[in-house]
């Protein structure tokens, strides 16, 4: 039991979680006289901790024995205390047979420990460099990357790797081109070869050359991020954008005349809405496109310099446009709309009354065109107007479908829900990048020497390091869950969902995009210097990805954007159900009072509570809750007190964004429980032996969960929500679980399925 009694106390610390297993699992042994589990259970009191030279006898012997383990035992606590066991026998072989049979139970000890440190097993086998070999038998993950790649790739995986095939030719080789206007024709030959390959219709009819198929289109974007993060934004400018506009907005003429030569990029198109002096206030938009009967003609103009068009993409080469501009019929403006406008010729001449001007070179994606766009009275016919939701009869007169000016708008915007649908995955991508350089790198870098060992220590087995990756994988995991959980909505949706479907994507985006940007900040700091050469991508992967947090969307405008959706749905609830909503209301707040916040369960600290959904799917759930609620209730008061809603508004702005973020992050756990739910079979006896990848991937999950309660403890702690000591018990439950993790880790990283010639760092080959 020594090499136990010193794995279990090497942090100087005995867990009560530690107690119970170490004393559960020992009871079950019967080598163990009543005397000895009475030793047992005093020298596993945290009360009274081993003294320093207790301890130390249990190393020194430990590591005497593991001297003399034979070189084809694995060097194992389990396979140890059976050398200790036949060593302390008279007759040892005799008793061969005996002790291998308790290797089995012993196994189980040694596990029931969890998250045994590297460091440990290392101070036990001093001859540990010559057996390094077997010792991989300890840290191995116990599931395939493939079969965790089968799970995020799913029913897509055949189009994935088409597109990493194509990626991978010679013609997609990289190389760095320092001249912006080398880089944006490099992406223009990926992105032309793209298409060719019918990559990019995709997601159009079969009629215009596609495959009907917006899921594989979001694969196939989210797997050219891999590749290189301009290419991915390019291609989702060209045939996403300017493209996706052509055939929400525009009725058959359009489609004939557009999509095809947009889907093999002989036409090249942009997509032309924000503005310099309005950014996301697209209802607020200069640009007028006026109609003049006499010609059956729109007058397409921006009236200053701020109205120009900013920050447009494939604007240096794109031949078409898709303007958003205020349409004005007969002196009165019928709101933001949108208009084909050429803006070059066939020669690639920009034409009379277009202006364009290069952004220049930007702090990443130098590889796409982005330029600002000016229109001086350009004429284009009246059949230009992308009429689908609202358009110009032969008489002149402006008709819509849609009645209410309000809701004409939001539905013409759903162009823009399909960007922030597809750039948070793009935005994963890299970050998925990130974390498997870091992580293969932290797999095989060494660095300090302990003086108990002769070579120096992996840094990943370092605990700060997992603490600083880990955790971040998981959350790359739960948020890859999230975000098909919200493709699946978008592309299964009705009209009727359009509304909850855009908040829901403007959450995710802004929620999936600020992870990017901090995971692969982290990333480049755990890889040190390494990390710091170009050649390893994290100076790419930081300059391309920076600007998603605001592009397509602002972040912080589109928490707000999903809180005031959250508002709206909390006071519907109201106004439907009347006193039966409020009763509801009531009842929810008293049960949870009652279950979860009671003083046994805001101090309980077991880890088989804190494992239980019962626990952190409730606490998620109780934090999205009040913060709509507790919004709710502070905007009513500022109003009531004579404040303007918009005043109101600006003083819970950062409770409005906390509340977005906790709606999110709810939702970003249940789609992946379900996830990991789908996985199991249904029968009890299957359930009970599911497979290693369910297990692991169950595992990835809760570390998610547990790790974002405890960046929330404090607001947990105001709320009292749980105790102090319950605080302090998530924290150790989170090192616990990277501990645990880290044998897999490797896996994790490499069940992305990005190749080492699309990842492309040398650390990380």
């Amino acid at each position: 039991m020594l090499p136990f009694l010193y794995a279990a106390w090497s942090d100087r610390h005995l867990s009560v979680p530690e107690i119970q297993a170490l004393r559960k699992e020992a009871d079950a042994l019967d080598f163990l006289s009543t005397e000895d589990r009475g030793v047992l259970m005093e020298w596993s009191n945290p009360v009274h901790p081993p003294s320093r030279e207790r301890f130390q006898q249990w190393l020194t012997s430990g590591r005497q024995a593991a001297e003399t383990l034979p070189e084809d035992k694995p060097a194992s606590l389990a396979e140890l205390a059976v050398l200790l066991g036949l060593s302390a026998e008279e007759a040892p072989e005799e008793k061969h047979a005996y002790w291998a049979g308790q290797l089995a139970a012993l196994r189980q000890l040694e596990e029931g420990l969890g998250g045994v440190r590297e460091d440990t097993y290392r101070s036990l086998f001093p001859r540990y460099d010559q057996r390094e070999k077997l010792f991989e038998a300890i840290r191995e993950g116990s599931v395939a990357p493939a079969d965790l790649q089968a799970v995020l790739d799913g029913e897509h995986a055949a189009v994935i790797q088409r597109v990493k095939n194509i990626l991978l030719r010679p013609s997609f080789e990289r190389s760095t081109l320092r001249i912006k206007e080398d880089y944006r024709e490099q992406v223009l030959r990926w992105c032309k070869e793209l298409a060719q390959e019918g990559i990019g219709a995709l997601s159009y009819p079969v009629a215009y050359g596609g495959q009907d198929s917006m899921d594989d289109y979001a694969a196939a974007f989210e797997t050219i991020a891999y590749h290189d993060l301009s290419l991915a934004i390019k291609f989702g400018v060209q045939f996403g954008l300017w493209g996706g506009a052509v055939y929400n907005l525009g009725t058959k003429r359009h489609h004939d005349r557009y999509l095809h030569a947009t889907g093999t990029l002989e036409l090249p198109g942009c997509f032309a809405m924000t503005e310099t002096g309005h950014g996301s206030n697209v209802r607020g938009l200069e640009t007028t496109a006026v109609y003049d009967p006499e010609h059956r003609e729109l007058i397409v103009h921006s009236p200053s310099v701020e109205a120009g068009k900013e920050y447009i993409g494939n604007a240096m080469h794109a031949r078409m446009a898709a303007v958003f501009c205020q349409l004005i019929v007969d002196g009165e403006s019928h709101g933001v709309h949108a208009v084909v406008v050429p803006i070059r010729g066939q020669d690639g001449l920009t034409l009379p009354g277009i202006r364009v001007e290069d952004n220049g070179y930007k702090m990443g994606l130098n590889g796409v065109d982005n330029g600002r766009l000016w229109f001086d009275s350009v004429r284009v016919p009246v059949e230009n107007l992308l009429d689908k939701y609202g358009g110009i009869q032969e008489d002149g007169s402006y008709s819509s479908p849609i009645e209410s000016p309000t809701r004409r708008f939001f539905t013409m915007l759903g162009t823009l829900v399909g960007g922030r649908v597809f750039v948070p995955r793009a935005g994963l991508s890299a970050a998925k990048s990130a974390l498997t350089i870091a992580v293969r790198y932290g797999l095989r870098r060494r660095q300090f020497p302990s003086e108990s060992m002769r070579s120096e220590t992996i840094i990943m087995d370092y605990p700060n390091q997992q603490r600083r990756l880990i955790p971040l994988v998981a959350k790359a995991y739960a948020v890859q869950f999230g975000l098909d959980h919200l493709l699946d909505r978008y592309v299964r949706r009705t009209e009727e969902q359009m509304r909850e479907i855009e908040a829901m994507a403007a959450g995710l985006k802004s929620y999936a995009t600020w992870f990017a940007t901090a995971a692969i900040q982290e990333c480049r700091e755990a890889t040190g210097g390494k990390g710091y050469l170009a050649e390893n991508r994290f100076a790419a992967l930081k300059g391309d990805t920076d600007i998603f947090t605001t592009f397509e969307g602002d972040n912080t405008v589109l928490m707000q954007l999903l809180a005031k959706s959250l508002l709206t749905e909390f006071k519907k609830s109201f106004q439907e159900d009347g006193n039966f909503a409020v009763l509801k209301f009531i009842g929810r707040r008293v049960g949870t009072i009652v279950t979860e916040q009671n003083p046994y369960t805001v101090r309980q600290t077991d880890r088989e509570h804190l494992e239980g959904r019962g626990f952190y799917l409730a606490a998620f759930q109780f934090r999205a809750r009040r913060l709509v609620s507790t919004l709710g209730s502070r905007l009513r008061a500022y109003i009531k007190g004579g404040m303007s809603s918009y005043q109101a508004g600006l003083l819970c702005q950062t409770h409005m964004i906390e509340a977005a973020e906790a709606y999110v992050e709810l939702l970003v756990l249940e789609a992946s429980l379900k996830r990991v739910d789908d996985r199991r079979p249904t029968n009890q006896a299957a359930q009970d032996s599911a497979d290693d990848v369910t297990r692991v991937l169950e595992k990835t999950i809760l570390l998610y969960a547990m790790h974002t309660i405890e960046q929330h403890r404090g607001w947990y702690l105001e709320s009292d929500y749980i105790s102090g000591q319950k605080s302090k018990a998530v924290r150790k439950l989170v090192d616990k679980l990277c501990a645990e993790l880290r044998p897999e880790v490797g896996a994790l990283v490499d069940g992305f399925g990005i190749p080492d010639e699309l990842l492309g760092a040398p650390i990380a080959r």
